[in-house]
């Protein structure tokens, strides 16, 4: 057994890498520059975190997602590899204190998002730093052609300069052939390497239902086909609401949104993992980072904005290579409200200055300041005080992240920690000087240890608790040692955060890129297309729309889908069906024919597949009847 498989025996307790693993891995142990193109659960991770830990010394893990950075970090320390991660709403003393363990060799892999990289404290310990391996997730936000562009990670490319020998592994589930391509270049591979897994999911069923009552639709699915699933819902009151639905006629349904706090998104996230809930209603908040391999189906109720989040989504049904379901149920009206959705969520630039403006007055910050500088941020409060929808609200901030200026983070649960911040015998003076809070302290050391090394996580309410106080005394017991400089206290955190990556500008100054934007909005619009596409075409396999997108030329029919399943009964190949369509169509477009007329202009074909073909058109509604004969719809 060579390293690469004793690392992945003793951490993960597996015997054989998945397909393609095995490759990736070994490209990066050897020090190639490596981009891997891997399906939603297909062991991203695990390609970087085995050839990290083969390689040895530092790896820089660069991620958008705290969320995802937090649950990695938890399952390496469980496995006793030593890892932290840097994000936005940590104590700034805790950030130094990570940095210094990181320069000083104490830690194998260290998360930071890319808005990090460009922190002088972190470019002032970064020549320390034993780097080995440098791994990028979520490549794709690199590349302002992609549907998730991320300004600083433009950056990443930089700090190659200091390490130039470091390799660097690119991870992502969703790439179309030119975000490929600006991945490697924007991260300045030394020479072209990708690794790419077919986006095609044999197992993964995929139908786009016309329906009008889609909420009686939605019980029907989750009654036939036996296990978990998702329900995706655009907005909150959508997800509450047919949840509330669900559970009314007997099914066990929960629901999940970035509006929940935290501490009750993990109670409704682990009681679906766990089997207690049946189905999950959601908002797009939920899913990154969850590896529940039994989902057996995965419904939406609006159509998604883009083939790469539809693909992310769907794609959390069957990791377990059973049968599963991706169903899109949609109606006429749908249509006419995903473009009316699109329009608001690409707002008029002075809407958007307008935004920054007021973002800036609602924190109280002066022109010139502000800079890394983190606040907790209520979008409902400001788009109140501001006279605007939270929408066109949330969708001026995301574009001002793409403009590199401000960085929004959904609420996320952060504990209370707590680090004493002076030597024990300096504390003991303290505790003589101070008797009346001896008592507490002595309670925080023997309820918690290593704090005098590091941050611990602490919880108010066990200390009330065993001290027999309020919750409240507690804290201003905490405040107060803090005041004295005795401890470093950072009270827990629930809210989102937003944060100045520049200093606050005078809008009319602002470095607001119009052509870019534009351009990031026509590619918007061409992803939403082909959604469109795929929800109402009768003609083409629901696959093959999907693998075509994503750069697959040589594909086939899957069989399965609901499109499949109606021209399987026409009993014709794809290619004998095609055929005929691709002659037929641009006729019809032209001119109405009747069936015999028609027959005639397409002599040098069967005419038995013709009048099969023509028969499943007229079916579909493809074909309608015009005065003079058929036409095209």
């Amino acid at each position: 057994m060579d390293n690469l498989h004793q690392t992945l025996k003793r951490y993960w307790g597996h015997s054989s890498f998945r397909p393609l693993q095995e490759d990736i891995i070994r490209s990066v142990v050897s020090g190639h520059d490596t981009l891997a193109l891997l399906p939603t659960g297909g062991g991203k991770s695990v390609c970087f975190q085995v050839p990290a830990l083969v390689r040895g010394g530092l790896c820089l893990v660069v991620s958008p997602l705290i969320a995802l950075m937090k649950d990695q970090v938890e399952n390496l320390e469980k496995m006793g590899i030593q890892a932290k991660a840097l994000y936005t709403g940590l104590h700034r003393a805790e950030m130094d204190l990570v940095l210094e363990q990181a320069a000083s060799g104490e830690l194998q892999f260290l998360y930071l998002s890319p808005e990090r990289l460009q922190t002088t404290s972190f470019r002032d310990r970064m020549e320390r730093m034993p780097v080995q391996t440098i791994a990028v997730d979520e490549a794709h936000c690199i590349s302002q052609w992609g549907y998730d562009f991320r300004p600083p990670y433009l950056r990443i490319a930089d700090i190659r300069e200091t390490i130039p020998d470091v390799p660097v592994v690119a991870l992502t589930a969703t790439a179309t052939p030119a975000v490929v391509e600006d991945i490697m270049d924007k991260l300045s591979f030394r020479e072209r390497n990708l690794f790419s897994k077919s986006f095609a999911r044999d197992n993964l069923v995929y139908l786009s239902l016309l329906e009008e009552n889609k909420y009686n639709r939605v019980i029907r699915i989750c009654r036939k086909v036996k296990g978990t699933g998702i329900v995706y819902a655009r907005n909150r009151k959508l997800t509450e609401e047919l949840a509330a639905y669900l559970t009314q006629h007997g099914i066990k349904a929960s629901f999940y949104h970035a509006g929940l706090t935290p501490e009750l998104r993990d109670k409704r996230q682990q009681e679906w993992i766990s089997g207690r809930v049946t189905v999950i209603v959601a908002t797009n908040a939920f899913g990154m980072g969850i590896d529940k391999p039994d989902v057996r189906y995965v419904q939406h109720i609006d159509i998604p904005d883009s083939p790469e989040a539809y693909f992310q989504e769907a794609g959390r049904g069957g990791r377990d290579g059973k049968m599963s379901y991706a169903v899109l149920l949609h109606e006429k009206a749908d249509i006419l409200k995903a473009n009316k959705s699109f329009e608001q969520s690409w707002p008029e630039p002075a809407v958007i200055r307008n935004i920054y403006n007021g973002l800036g007055n609602f924190l109280n910050l002066a022109v010139g300041s502000g800079r890394d500088c983190s606040f907790d941020f209520d979008i409902n409060e400001f788009a109140t005080r501001y006279l605007l929808s939270p929408r066109v609200a949330w969708h001026g901030i995301k574009a001002l992240e793409q403009q590199g200026l401000v960085l929004l983070n959904e609420g996320f649960h952060e504990p209370s920690k707590l680090m004493f911040c002076v030597d024990k015998e300096e504390l003991y003076r303290f505790q003589v000087k101070n008797l009346k809070i001896d008592p507490f302290i002595r309670l925080l050391l023997r309820s918690y240890a290593g704090l005098f090394a590091g941050f611990a996580k602490i919880h108010e309410e066990t200390l009330a608790r065993r001290s027999k106080v309020s919750w409240l005394e507690v804290t201003k017991w905490l405040q107060h040692l803090d005041q004295q400089g005795i401890v470093m206290y950072h009270p827990r955190k629930t809210k989102p955060q937003l944060t100045f990556l520049e200093p606050r500008q005078d809008p009319a100054q602002i470095s607001f890129h119009q052509s870019d934007y534009l351009e990031r909005k026509a590619q918007a619009r061409k992803r939403l297309d082909v959604m469109i596409e795929y929800a109402t075409s009768t003609t083409h396999c629901r696959s093959e729309i999907l693998l075509r997108y994503f750069g697959e030329e040589n594909t086939t029919r899957c069989g399965e889908c609901d499109v499949c399943k109606r021209l399987n009964r026409v009993g014709l190949s794809t290619y004998e069906f095609n055929q005929v369509l691709d002659t037929i169509k641009p006729i019809l477009q032209q001119e109405a024919l009747t069936l015999e007329a028609l027959l005639e202009r397409i002599s040098d074909i069967d005419e038995e597949r013709v009048l099969r073909v023509m028969q499943w058109l007229i079916d579909q509604e493809k074909v309608v009847p015009a005065e003079d004969g058929l036409r095209w719809r």
